[in-house]
């Protein structure tokens, strides 16, 4: 039977990508869909990308763009890189691209512009990097860069979780919108939680893998979960965005 994996985030750690696909014994006809940040962070970004466009040729994947990557994009498109940016994982991502003929930067270009900024699946379930704030849902989102930056939406659920059961009336409406959510963004490591967390019907996918965390994959049926190896075992003397 297919199966369908969601997939956190990932920094640029192409060693802990491979090796949780590895680990899900993945099938030919299982669906991959990658929640974003793909850069920034480890020092095989572009090696990563170059990856995952290989990956999407015998696979069915969907890939959500987060705010690394909307970062990056910009770069890739001749714009001066952001100071911010650089200073959280983007000069390593920078550095990645240094053999990299301006015909592969375009080809990655096209693969970062081609991204979804969210998907929902038939059963109403809702992916996306970070959140929304629409009361409508992520369609109604006035300015699609919420859609990779807010934090409010995983705040709300933690805060809301246990507290307040779904049938109240003062149950936050936008988690009514979708049977579930899941998202990346906002390392559960924040937490002192390594692998993925679920408050109400949000689920947090990003276990650290830009620090010291690790890339997790998550079976959205069964809810079963497999993680890479701590992403700094894999890169011996880098330090991610442990900077």
């Amino acid at each position: 039977m297919a199966r369908t994996f969601v997939i956190g985030d990932m920094h640029g750690a192409i060693r802990a990508v491979k090796q949780v696909i590895e680990r899900i014994q993945l099938q030919s006809d299982d669906t991959l869909i990658f929640l974003g940040d793909y850069v920034d962070g480890w020092s095989e970004s572009a090696q990563l990308i170059d990856h995952l466009i290989a990956l999407q040729e015998h696979q069915p994947c969907i890939f959500l763009k987060g705010n690394h990557d909307a970062w990056c994009e910009s770069w890739l498109m001749g714009e001066t890189p952001d100071p911010v940016w650089l200073a959280n994982g983007g000069q390593e991502t920078v550095n990645s691209y240094d053999n990299y003929t301006p015909e592969q930067k375009a080809q990655h270009l096209d693969f970062l512009n081609r991204m979804k900024y969210y998907h929902i699946d038939e059963e109403q379930r809702l992916f996306v990097h970070a959140g929304f704030t629409s009361m409508s849902g992520p369609v109604r989102e006035r300015f699609q860069i919420t859609l990779y930056w807010d934090r409010t939406l995983w705040e709300m659920a933690i805060a809301m979780d246990k507290h307040i059961k779904k049938d109240q009336r003062i149950y936050p409406k936008r988690l009514l919108l979708f049977k579930e959510i899941y998202i990346g963004h906002t390392p559960t490591t924040n937490y002192d939680v390594e692998i993925p967390m679920n408050a109400c019907n949000v689920w947090n996918i990003d276990t650290g893998a830009a620090f010291y965390g690790k890339v997790s994959a998550l079976d959205i049926d069964s809810k079963e979960f497999w993680q890479s190896d701590p992403v700094h075992s894999l890169y011996p003397g880098e330090k991610g965005r442990n900077k």
